[in-house]
């Protein structure tokens, strides 16, 4: 009769316990030494080796010829307890003996002295099912047994063991099982089975398993028909992990913000009657791995995927930010528990689909993160950010006002150096407390909003002005800032006027930003303006936009051409 492998090759002895050393070597001490405890508490996950570990115990303090701590597994007691023919180890399943009457009936055979063996030991696996009463029905036994009596209690959940029981018990704690030791002994048992095991397939079994050696051997089972040699792509069909390929689909929609592609997915999914609970679920297991691979610089080590999985998941991680995937696992989250609240399950589905795809629709702190990360990512990567062109821009209040005819206009020539050279010398030039005291002009009050006029020498809206935006967003960021949502009007046909936030005019008296402006709009229109400020208040009568340039210069000993 073919016995399954995880039976087959149970443990035996301390020393072929995998990856449980702090433990093993604790008990071959006490044995050897001959100062085991009354009372042992395993606790730990599934497949760790507990109910292995209290059976090896259970022969080692038995067994006539021990072997530095372990049973030899050649004497008669030994033999005995491993056939099941000397009942003086008890074996008992907590989860179906639960009851007083079953810990009393316990108690009164722990009274009677081993027919065979040296100890009668008992073994409790899944302690933590007993009911409160058998609980306190064992206490006085635990705490004060025969001499000839051991407990050893398994348990996968010791939060639910009250104190009492706590205090009573020696406790040792069961680590999973590293992949590393769960692979090379898959590769020891494989190697006796005749099995052609590949390095990354057993790889793939241990990460699979999750720390627990039962659950390798039993997937190990079931690729034992597979001919020829089981590598990962044997153990990924084998366990499920194949044909994931919709949970792929479906996260690059949410990352693409494409709505309608994924809606038809789930669609397609629901009449292939996939249980929508389920599939949140794996989608919430997907972006848990895409939020590790973003944290983790060595990730595949803590990801239960094959090689083709880590790739996808690669790239998708890099074509986004841990605040997008974070706030992703927090609406699935949130979806998933709407689910068990007896709602219609594929509308919460579709919902959490549509909010994934649009977070927009969202005003939760979590969401905005979101959506601030994403701009942040673009702009990083060098996408431009248009203006938005559907807003008019702002009309100026008033025409600018114009020399008279009879006036001889003031002529300035090569504008951006004069500035430089003004700030220049303003900078480096000792002030003298005349200079102090000259006043500087008041910004003028705003007024009234009225619509420009068109006739000649009047200030008319720059059309032209988000294609010189869009064009200076994509040679250089740093302006981004400063002419986002800003307009420009043209004054004279001469003059370019720009209005925008209150830094913008300390950034204009920067000779080289200056430039870079006048060069876009060249680019642009084919015509050179000269640049200034926009303002809404009204000039004072024959006065030029740039006389304040020009008097500034003046007041600094700097010699104007054209005047």
């Amino acid at each position: 009769m073919y016995r399954a492998l995880y039976r087959k090759y149970r443990p035996s002895t301390f020393s072929d316990v995998v990856g449980q050393n702090h433990i093993t070597q604790t008990l071959m001490n006490a044995v050897s030494a001959g100062k085991t405890s009354h009372a042992y508490l395993f606790t730990g996950s599934r497949g760790t080796g507990k109910t292995s570990c209290a059976k090896i115990l259970a022969k080692a303090v038995n067994c006539e010829h021990p072997v530095n701590g372990n049973p030899c597994n050649e004497c008669e007691i030994c033999k005995g307890i491993d056939n099941g023919s000397i009942l003086d180890v008890v074996e008992i399943d907590a989860a179906s003996n639960n009851s007083v009457d079953n810990i009393r009936d316990l108690r009164e055979e722990a009274n009677f002295t081993p027919a065979n063996a040296k100890y009668r030991v008992y073994i409790i696996d899944e302690v933590h099912m007993l009911s409160v009463g058998a609980f306190n029905s064992l206490l006085k036994t635990l705490e004060e047994p025969p001499e000839h009596v051991k407990f050893i209690l398994a348990t996968t959940e010791v939060h639910k063991l009250p104190s009492t029981i706590l205090s009573r018990c020696q406790r040792f704690d069961f680590k999973r099982i590293p992949p590393e030791s769960i692979a090379e002994r898959l590769k020891e048992v494989a190697e006796k089975e005749n099995m052609q095991l590949s390095g990354d397939g057993a790889m793939l079994i241990a990460r699979i398993a999750d720390g627990a050696m039962r659950d390798a051997l039993s997937l190990l089972d079931r690729c034992v028909s597979h001919e020829g040699v089981i590598d990962s792509a044997v153990v990924a069909k084998n366990s499920g992990l194949a044909g994931r390929e919709y949970i792929f689909e479906l996260a690059d929609c949410i990352l693409q913000k494409d709505a309608a592609k994924a809606l038809e997915i789930i669609n397609s999914l629901y009449n292939d009657s996939c249980d929508m609970e389920r599939l949140i679920i794996e989608l919430t297991n997907h972006f848990r791995n895409l939020m590790i691979s973003k944290a983790v610089k060595d990730f595949p080590k803590m990801l239960i995927c094959s090689q083709n999985e880590i790739e996808i998941i690669r790239r998708q991680s890099e074509s986004t930010t841990l605040a997008v995937i974070m706030s992703c696992i927090d609406i699935l989250t949130s979806s998933a528990a709407d689910m068990k609240q007896g709602a219609n399950r594929r509308t919460v589905a579709e919902l959490c689909i549509i909010r994934l795809c649009t977070p927009s629709l969202d005003a939760d702190i979590n969401s905005l993160i979101r959506r601030i990360s994403e701009l942040e990512k673009a702009v990083a990567s060098g996408i431009s950010v248009a203006p938005q062109k559907s807003v008019a821009p702002v009309t100026p209040t008033e025409p600018v006002s114009v020399p008279k005819p009879t006036e001889k206009p003031i002529e300035i020539k090569k504008e951006p150096e004069i500035t430089e050279k003004a700030e220049r010398v303003q900078d480096t030039a000792p002030k003298t407390n005349e200079e102090k005291a000259v006043p500087q002009p008041e910004p003028p009050k705003a007024v009234k909003e009225e619509p420009p006029q068109s006739n000649a020498g009047a200030t008319v809206p720059f059309t032209k002005w988000p294609e010189v935006t869009e064009k200076l967003f994509a040679e250089n960021k740093s302006l981004i800032a400063m002419l986002t949502g800003s307009s420009a009007f043209v004054y004279d046909n001469k003059y370019l006027l720009i209005k925008g936030t209150p830094v913008l005019e300390l950034y204009l008296k920067t000779g080289e930003y200056s430039k870079i402006i006048k060069q876009a709009v060249f680019d642009i229109t084919g015509k050179s303006y000269s640049l200034g400020v926009y303002n809404n208040a009204p000039r004072e009568e024959n006065k030029n936009p740039l006389s304040d340039l020009v008097s500034r210069a003046k007041q600094l000993g700097i010699k104007v051409e054209g005047e």
